[in-house]
């Protein structure tokens, strides 16, 4: 049976529909009116002419002309002393309070675990007169076991371990082979067996050959931002100490950080990188020394986004300034890379960057080096090499630029490449047989075998 509705229903029915959808669009139409409404007046909004200090805005705020200050020292300071304990406790205070100054005076601090920036602290000191030098490294194997979940790990042997050192466990592991790190800090302590800060979130086990280590960065800041550095020589003291590589520490190390400001920093003897930072953007390091550390001297780390290196002076390292994974939009000038095994490394998808007016001299393998990577879509693609002077790069059969794989949109222009060594079998710059569109124009090459060479690609069967 079919069922059919009377007519005044059907009537009231429809009435009430056509008014729905009337209301409908007109209230689309409002909303639309409103909203261009609102982004006239957005655009038209007034400046902020008298900023106040206001409950929960970070966005504007007066240019107080005095912030807390807090001095640290061996002696008449605010808080004396000479290790990492007191210049942590100086940047736990200003941070607590909302951000200032710690004022680390003359003096020679030893330390036993990373001092750890906090958001809106700098951190100054008096340059060459302010040593921050890391205590020689301890490492053993661990006595049982520790699951993720644990935070406690018992040592084979605690001889140079103390509640309050910062320390690496390494270990392998068993199904991957690959190698898995941690950091973290002893808190308590029953005679080998330990307590941690945090929980580990790995495995570590026996079977792993898993390693602990007094190993940390000298100064080290984790998803913080707008900090400063200034001032400071940090010393890795790496005679005395096992390597750690810059994915995880260096005499500075960063990792998810905003905003931050390193000027005036000597950063010497690590074992390891002298600075690096990892998935930071907007860092600029400015007017610093970073000399002698067993790896890379300046590493802008993966997924940076527009780093700024200016001024610096890196020498005696083995790569002087190295482009990680996905560091985009970067400028590096008017620095001088002295005697690092490679001057400058770009690679994995490291694009947009600007290299220019570097002095880049007496690298040991290669002046500037395009890495081949794993083909043509990671290669670091779209960078221009500019008005850089590139002296004496390699051994006899050395390159001053190497653009190896399918790097692709590369612009070299501009640059002073000399061998005053004799021309052997050196090579001004060589483009790989897979390149593409590498502009070379304008450049002055003297003293090479060869000025500019292009790879041949494989040969085709007929």
């Amino acid at each position: 049976m079919r069922w059919s509705y009377p007519a005044a229903i059907v009537d009231k029915i429809n009435f009430f529909s056509r008014n729905l959808l009337r209301g409908f669009v007109a209230g689309w139409i409002c909303f639309g009116i409103a909203t261009e409404t609102m982004a006239i007046r957005a655009t038209e909004r007034p400046t902020v002419s008298k900023p106040r200090a206001t409950s929960g805005d970070a966005a504007v705020e007066p240019d107080w002309s005095q912030r807390l200050t807090v001095t640290v020292g061996p002696e008449k300071a605010d808080l004396v002393g000479a290790s990492d304990r007191v210049l942590q406790a100086a940047v736990d205070y200003v941070a607590r309070l909302g951000g200032g100054t710690v004022q680390v005076l003359p003096g020679t601090y030893r330390l036993r675990n990373a001092v750890y920036l906090q958001s809106k602290v700098r951190l100054l000191g008096n340059g060459s007169e302010t040593i921050l030098i890391k205590e020689p490294s301890t490492t053993t194997l661990l006595a049982e076991d520790s699951d993720w979940y644990d935070q406690e790990i018992t040592l084979k042997d605690s001889t140079g371990f103390a509640v309050g050192d910062g320390i690496c466990l390494r270990t392998k592991n068993p199904d991957t082979g690959a190698e898995t790190v941690v950091k973290r800090t002893l808190v308590a302590r029953q005679d080998n067996r330990f307590k941690l800060d945090r929980p580990l979130r790995e495995n570590f086990w026996k079977i792993g050959n898993t390693s602990v280590s007094t190993l940390f960065p000298i100064i080290s800041g984790e998803f913080i931002s707008d900090c400063l550095l200034e001032g400071l020589t940090l010393d890795g003291n790496k005679e005395h100490n096992a390597n750690l590589d810059g994915n995880y520490a260096g005499c500075i190390f960063l990792q998810d950080c905003n905003r931050i400001v390193i000027r005036g920093i000597e950063a010497r003897n690590y074992n390891g990188d002298g600075i690096s930072w990892q998935v930071c953007h907007d860092v600029r390091v400015e007017d610093c020394v970073s000399k002698n550390n067993t790896d890379l001297g300046l590493h802008p780390g993966s997924g940076s986004q527009r780093p700024i290196i200016r001024n610096c002076i890196v020498e005696g390292n083995d790569i002087g300034i190295f482009f990680c994974w996905g560091v985009k939009y970067g400028l590096a000038e008017k620095n001088k890379l002295i005697g690092n095994r490679i001057g400058v490394s770009i690679g994995h998808r490291d694009t947009d960057n600007l290299v220019a007016d570097n002095e880049i001299a007496g690298s040991i393998q290669t002046g500037v080096l395009f890495r081949p990577e794993r083909g043509k879509d990671f290669t670091g693609n779209r960078n221009r090499i500019e008005n850089n002077r590139i002296v004496n790069s390699g051994s006899t059969n050395g390159v001053a630029i190497d653009v190896q794989g399918a790097t692709e949109a590369v612009v070299l222009a501009g640059n002073e490449i000399a061998e005053s060594r004799g021309p052997a079998s050196r090579i001004g710059v060589r483009l790989g047989a897979e390149t593409k569109s590498i502009e070379v124009r304008s450049n002055q090459i003297t003293g090479f075998a060869t000025a500019v060479k292009q790879l041949a690609g494989p040969s085709v069967p007929r």
